[in-house]
């Protein structure tokens, strides 16, 4: 991946031409990359460029690396969103806009709000909006729901930060290079999904969904919290490694 990177070549072409040979600029870049990606350094972080559901999306150590995992939040989300008329969906901590953006271009006659806190966020996923021609999703500084207009969203998808603060894995692989706050919360890392799902029904219309990504251990909690809000409908899925990774609730009372 590196060097087709380097090259600016795809891996069919390395097959083809195993003999090619690099002038001594691209053979210098190589060599620098392979420095990098051995002392840790994510591939998506040194190739600026992460494949997601079925979309190449710009990433830099600004946002969060789009993980496989994620496409089946996605995938619920689609399930959930009728593809002929108009929806309002709420895409909160969007990093890159991966989410955001992939519904957007799935489900051309919704209007997607996508926020995060961080600007430099937002500049990269407003980047991969107008790269990908995606115009119906609109980005928006905000933490969580504080700068949201009085409005209500038919559906609410988050992929918040869950990791417990101090976890071991934090200093392990790929996420010692990401953004701490896109990845650790509070309170055994609950925190995040304990505030969406307390405030979501505040924004949400009736019968709306609020979808989560979380912890291999935390499908229970979500599901308690979920219950003691009132939604309804409440559901864990597994990913295809067989973890729950989302959990669902509709939010059926009047709000």
């Amino acid at each position: 991946m590196l060097l087709q990177h380097t090259l600016g070549v795809n891996h069919a072409f390395l097959l083809t031409y195993p003999d090619h040979e690099l002038t001594p600029c691209q053979a210098d870049q190589f060599q620098q990359l392979v420095v990098q990606r051995r002392n840790g350094m994510p591939v998506a972080y040194l190739t600026g460029k992460r494949a997601f559901y079925d979309l190449i999306f710009k990433v830099t150590k600004s946002v969060l690396i789009p993980r496989p995992e994620t496409e089946l939040l996605v995938e619920l989300a689609l399930e959930r969103i009728p593809s002929g008329r108009p929806c309002r969906i709420l895409d909160l901590g969007t990093g890159s806009g991966a989410i955001a953006i992939t519904i957007a271009r799935h489900r051309p006659q919704s209007q997607v709000v996508a926020v995060d806190l961080s600007m430099d966020a937002i500049s990269v996923a407003s980047w991969n909006a107008r790269n990908l021609a995606i115009e119906n999703v609109d980005f928006i500084k905000s933490h969580w729901f504080d700068e949201i207009p009085g409005e209500k969203f038919d559906l609410i998808v988050s992929n918040p930060p869950y990791v417990a603060e101090g976890d071991a894995h934090l200093q392990q692989g790929d996420l010692r290079f990401e953004p701490l706050i896109a990845l650790s919360a509070g309170n055994n890392g609950l925190a995040c999904i304990q505030h969406i799902i307390s405030t979501a029904p505040g924004y949400l219309a009736n019968h709306g969904w609020l979808l989560l990504e979380h912890g291999y251990d935390q499908s229970g909690e979500c599901k308690k919290l979920f219950g003691e809000k009132d939604f309804s409908n409440i559901c864990s899925y597994a990913d295809l490694a067989g973890i729950m990774r989302v959990s669902v609730g509709q939010y059926g009372g009047l709000v």
